[in-house]
């Protein structure tokens, strides 16, 4: 099924058409193609969020359409392509999933919901992504049999002496690439035949990400080497225009040449033949101003070293545009000039209308997958509150950091590079009372409740539709980023027994206020901050220390501090927002070493999910890594901080206080004021 090698040439019915057309090929013609992508859909094709149960303008398929549809009315030439990770990352995808684990859906021949809309549109062709390989090879064929367009890949092959519909060991598991004739209009009116060649690309990875579903099966072969092989042939066999489909980011520019490198675009980018690149993989946008800065970037044109490219997005955020100018003389076409762009269905409000009719041909998954996520995915041990969040060590962080910590350790177990380092985890409470600039309101506090847990509970620990990251920092690092974090507290002044304020709501967005696991540190509030809100150091701060007794504990207890810690390396689990924003030490671009195209909530459901099957419940316990220091003094000191005015608030405070608290008052916003005594040390120490 899946090596379709009848499709690899197209050939036309009636042989010589190009040379059919009115125009002289002695006289140049050029002619206007438009090339559009959709990627890294990840099964979002309603525009609809299940984890809170609203519409959500800012994603689906059903609203891409719209702009597919009027980017394709502007072109008299345009085809259409998808990128892959199409069948997995949203709970319509696992809702399918879970019915073929069933013998369901899927497995009776029904049609994926994904290509219920996509048959609609279009597509000239489909490229795997590595997260098709998610649920299995057998899911995999079951779910293609559904497009109703070919698809392809050129590095991916079969690696077993029993593969399927014939194929044999060193086969391409799927068609490497298609040359498929696309009738034109010139710019004069004239019409022509144009070859249009493409070729598909997934990262090597796959083996590593994968190995349950795929070892033994299959193998996967450099992105550039495979495109040396192909792109030459693809010539060969008459193509005129070459478009690749790499289902990678861009990379590094400066070591193009890395072998079975995950992230090849750029590398792609400088193989003779090819000449347009509809790219993905890594969730963002090009061209954009963040990809300024890489040589031979192009950010006006949209160009890689000068070839057009470009990549939309993620969910279906965005339309990849490519416009070429091909002309055609004495027989040849060749393009002369371009413009990419990436076209947002969203921005500071919606900016196109979800397609009625698509949202009609998914109706009955769409309220399945409802019921779906209503569904448990596991079991809580206790409650968890986000109330103190900002005071102490908290349940409502710490599930997400021992479940970013896990989703590490899984992804790095088979990379040799990383697979012996440390992994530690950066979380945040997104729901901590807001800004202090509005009226108490339960929604602005983490409120699951033990027992039986859904993925609505996951979207209320996770707030935001981040991707998980890791970036590799050293232990020097780690105590900077905490040091920028640490900028969440306003510098207490021993020595006075007026009432202070502990939380720099004004400085300082809680979402900011990183705690990192795997580490156990103290926080002095005494001390003045080393950083400012964007992490830039506060000029004379430069030597202030506020986190003390950094230390990490090794499996075989040995414990490290100080300039041994300083020196080692660590693996930190994060979301893509930090990973890719530069400002905290030890993040940015040049730091990370893994993108992972899982939703940080998605770890999290399955986490819980997993620690339920093991352990009957998912442990939420803080385990308490972090602490303030305990301030020696003899000033009776008076510091407070603000929390939520109810009494399920003050049970929880009650009991799970590790300090000395005492509600003083309730603010003119309706929090509740409370006195937390830091000149005792907390229980447990």
């Amino acid at each position: 099924m899946f090596n379709k090698k009848v499709l690899a040439v197209v050939i036309a019915s009636t042989l010589g058409l190009s040379a059919c057309s009115v125009n002289s090929d002695k006289e140049a013609v050029q002619v206007d193609l438009r090339i559009l992508e959709t990627t890294d859909l990840h099964a979002n094709i309603m525009d609809f969020n299940y984890y809170s149960g609203k519409e959500d303008p800012t994603i689906g398929l059903t609203r891409t359409a719209s702009l597919i549809r009027a980017a394709g009315a502007e072109s008299d030439n345009f085809v259409l392509v998808d990128n892959g990770d199409l069948l997995q990352g949203s709970p319509m995808a696992d809702y399918v999933a879970d019915q073929y684990n069933k013998d369901l859906g899927v497995a009776q021949g029904d049609i994926h919901p994904a290509y219920k809309v996509m048959n609609t549109l279009n597509y000239a062709v489909g490229n795997i992504g590595n997260h098709e390989f998610n649920y299995g090879l057998e899911f995999l064929e079951k779910a293609l049999s559904g497009a109703q367009f070919p698809y392809i890949n050129a590095n991916v092959y079969c690696d077993s002496s029993e593969c399927w519909n014939g194929l044999e060991r060193g086969d391409n598991l799927f068609t490497p690439y298609l040359i498929q004739e696309k009738q034109v209009v010139d710019t004069d009116g004239n019409k022509h035949t144009m070859k249009i060649g493409y070729i598909g690309f997934v990262p090597p990875q796959i083996l590593q990400w994968d190995k349950k579903h795929l070892e033994g099966k299959v193998r996967a072969d450099d992105i550039i080497a495979s495109a040396n092989k192909f792109i030459p042939e693809m010539k060969a066999q008459g193509a005129d225009i070459i478009i690749a489909i790499p289902h990678s980011g861009i990379g590094t520019p400066e070591n193009p040449g890395e072998i079975n490198a995950e992230n090849a675009t750029y590398a792609l980018s400088l193989v003779d033949g090819i000449d347009a690149i509809m790219f993905g993989h890594s969730h963002s946008i090009f061209p954009a101003q963040k990809y300024a800065d890489i040589p031979n970037a192009d950010i006006e044109k949209g160009t890689l070293n000068g070839v057009a490219a470009v990549m939309p997005g993620r969910w279906g955020d965005n339309l990849g545009v490519i416009d070429l100018k091909v002309e055609l003389k004495e027989g040849n076409w060749s393009v002369v000039d371009s413009h990419s762009e990436a076209r947002p269905i969203f921005k500071d409000k919606p900016l196109v209308e979800a397609d009625q009719d698509l949202r009609d041909a998914v109706k009955t998954e769409h309220q399945e997958t409802l019921k779906f996520v209503s569904q448990p995915i596991g079991k809580a041990s206790g409650n968890m509150y986000s109330f103190l969040t900002l005071v102490q060590d908290d349940p409502t962080v710490q599930i997400v950091a021992d479940a970013q910590i896990d989703k590490v350790k899984e992804q790095v177990a088979n990379i040799p590079a990383l697979k012996y380092l440390p992994v530690l985890s950066a979380a945040a409470p997104f729901k901590a009372g807001g800004r202090h600039g509005t009226s108490s309101d339960a929604d602005q506090y983490v409120q699951v409740d033990k027992g039986q847990l859904t993925y609505k509970n996951a979207a209320d620990l996770y707030l935001y539709p981040n991707t998980m990251v890791v970036v590799k920092a050293t232990g020097a690092e780690v105590k900077d980023w905490l040091e920028c974090s640490a900028n969440q507290f306003n510098q207490i002044d021993p020595g006075s027994s007026k009432p202070q304020a502990l939380i720099n709501y004004a400085g300082h967005p809680t979402y900011n206020y990183d705690v990192i696991d795997g580490v156990t540190y103290q926080i002095d509030v005494t001390q003045p901050n080393k950083f400012d809100s964007s992490c830039t150091l506060v000029p004379g701060n430069e030597g202030a220390e506020r986190i003390s007794g950094l230390t990490y504990t090794a499996e075989d207890g040995t414990q490290y501090t100080g300039d041994k810690l300083a020196a080692m390396e660590f693996l930190v689990g994060v979301n893509n927002y930090r990973a890719f924003g530069g400002s905290f030490a030890g993040t940015g671009f040049d730091h990370v070493v893994l993108e992972l195209p899982d939703e940080n909530r998605s770890v999290l459901s399955n986490y819980i999910t997993a620690q339920t099957a093991a352990k009957g419940q998912v442990t939420t316990e803080a385990d308490h890594n972090w602490s303030f220091k305990t301030i020696d003094t003899d000033t009776a000191l008076d510091v407070r901080f603000e929390t939520q005015n109810t009494e399920k608030a003050a049970e929880f405070i009650e009991q799970f206080k590790q300090r000395n608290m005492e509600k003083v008052a309730v603010d003119e916003l309706g929090f509740a004021i409370y006195k937390i005594d830091l000149t005792a040390p907390p229980k447990g120490k």
